[in-house]
């Protein structure tokens, strides 16, 4: 399975070096990353390879989400196909 994971926040050091570690520990592989900064605010799309993750779905996404509450950010996990759905007409 594909997800969507998308952060928005701050920008800072390490944003992308936090999530990309989480990612990893879950054997979560990332297939694309999209980023960039608008006027001090940063914006992250990946597109990430679950099928060897270590944990549920949900836990994972849960986990995300934390990480993103400790930083500051909106971290989002959404599956791809949902999220193909929800953006197409």
């Amino acid at each position: 399975m594909k997800a969507v994971i998308s952060v928005i926040g701050n920008d800072r050091v390490g944003i992308l070096a936090m999530t990309s570690t989480l990612c990893a520990s879950r054997s979560v592989n990332i297939l694309e990353v999209a980023q960039t900064i608008l006027d001090g605010t940063f914006s992250m799309t990946m597109i990430v390879d679950m099928n060897a993750m270590t944990v549920p779905f949900d836990v994972f996404a849960s986990e995300m989400e934390e990480l993103g509450l400790q930083q500051a950010l909106i971290i989002r996990v959404m599956n791809q196909e949902i999220f193909n759905a929800m953006h197409s007409i």
